[in-house]
């Protein structure tokens, strides 16, 4: 009872317009001081807010999402949107296969949806819409190309979920790969089909020695996914330290390579990353008086009794709770569905005898997913407000890429070998 009050609360909240970290909060601290065991002590709240985070691993957040900011700022981004028109512009739909081309290569780096859709987005559904490409499908390429970041490694929500479950980040890391190229490879399907039923010409073919120039220049910023995989895979590096490299390694491109990060705007390049960080890492230690009470209440055990008392099938579990996470998504954002709900789903994919490292990846890009479609959507509402159209035009564009994203969903979570293939071939069986 008390879980549905807090629940609603949490929900009213969301609705009048109050932040989803002090939503949480304010539901969590309501739920306790009314909990019918007696009030619980309010100090429970800071205690929690404070061990949500407590955890080295979480450094890692920061620092990506500041090498991604350095990467935007020093040039970086740029170029390999000049890399992926030499690569791939001849082909029908050349801006929409070069955006799918560029946030492939950005979803390697940063691992954040919001900082890929940002960077490509504010260049690219320009240049898309001069071109004669219908504004909600520019930005409907720019959400769904970016949905790629936190699902290819390195990935924030996926390092996020190691952390909570105790999973080797690594192995996580690597079963995002193939997820991720199958939904590429629809992606840019759907983009050539949709170019050719609106005539979105191609560019005239680049000759080889401008690929090769052009690859030159991008060379530096194509260099850092190999530059993460080969450190952590070698063991030099862990993901924390691969991290702090690549930060280190963008700014020195950028800032003596490139020579288009100037000493003076380093300020507004730290500043940027650290209030996005601040977000997310609030959003972490929000959840944890939540995620406490919900504990507490055992409203874990239960949820995941009355999901197992469905059937004893691990598929036919799997696709249900594929289903509630599909709700969950279209309120919570990624990160706090994580945080509330994986404590609750983990008993049930241990019962079960549901691979670990598949459970994590079906359940990461399910939430993904769910910033493809409103209402909170978060991916849509950013291109949207980049290319300055209707919310619902993007909403309406991203259909087909929603559609393909939720027959990768399905293939993974009937095919586990596409999650745990990759890691149990590079790292071996666990």
């Amino acid at each position: 009872m008390i879980i549905a009050l807090s629940t609603l609360v949490f929900l009213g909240l969301l609705v009048v317009g109050l932040d989803v970290g002090f939503s949480m909060i304010v539901a969590a601290l309501l739920g306790m001081l009314l909990h019918p065991a007696g009030g619980i002590d309010p100090a429970i709240v800071p205690l929690t807010l404070i061990s949500a985070i407590d955890s080295e691993a979480l450094v890692a957040i920061p620092l990506f999402v500041l090498a991604g900011e350095i990467m935007n700022h020093g040039g970086l981004t740029r170029r390999l949107i000049d890399w992926s028109m030499a690569m791939v512009g001849h082909l029908r739909g050349a801006l929409s296969q070069a955006a799918m081309t560029t946030n492939l290569v950005m979803a390697g780096i940063s691992g954040s949806a919001v900082s890929d859709a940002t960077a490509t987005g504010a260049i690219l559904i320009p240049a898309m819409k001069d071109e004669g490409y219908k504004p909600g499908y520019a930005a409907a390429v720019i959400a769904a190309g970016a949905m790629l970041g936190p699902i290819i490694p390195p990935s924030i929500p996926m390092l996020v979920y190691a952390i909570m479950a105790n999973l080797s980040i690594g192995r996580l890391f690597l079963a995002g790969v193939v997820p991720g190229l199958l939904l590429f490879a629809g992606f840019v399907m759907v983009c050539a089909v949709v170019a050719r039923r609106r005539g979105y010409q191609a560019r005239e073919r680049t000759a080889w020695r401008q690929r090769l120039q052009a690859t030159r220049s991008a060379s530096w910023a194509l260099l850092i996914p190999v530059l993460i995989v080969l450190g952590i895979r070698s063991g030099l590096v862990t993901e924390t330290e691969a991290a702090g490299v690549i930060c280190v390694y963008a700014l020195l491109v950028g800032v003596f390579i490139y020579r288009d990060l100037r000493p003076r705007e380093l300020g507004s390049v730290f500043f940027g990353a650290a209030r996005t960080s601040a977000v997310i890492v609030f959003l972490l230690a929000a959840a944890g008086p939540f995620s406490w009470l919900m504990s507490e209440s055992h409203i874990a055990t239960r949820i995941a009794e009355g999901i197992m008392g469905l059937s004893s099938s691990p598929l036919v579990v799997l696709m249900v709770v594929n289903v509630l996470l599909f709700i969950v998504g279209m309120v919570f954002e990624p990160l706090p569905a994580l945080v509330i709900f994986v404590p609750t789903l983990i008993p049930i994919q241990a019962q079960l005898g549901i691979d670990p490292i598949q459970f994590a990846t079906v359940v990461v890009v399910n939430l993904m997913i769910g910033m493809l479609h409103p209402p909170v959507g978060l991916l849509v509402l950013i291109t949207a407000a980049i290319g300055r159209c209707s919310l619902w035009s993007v909403a309406w564009e991203t259909l087909p890429f929603l559609g393909w994203s939720l027959v990768v969903l399905i293939l993974i979570s009937v095919f586990p070998e596409l999650a745990v293939g990759l890691p149990n071939l590079v790292m071996g069986k666990s």
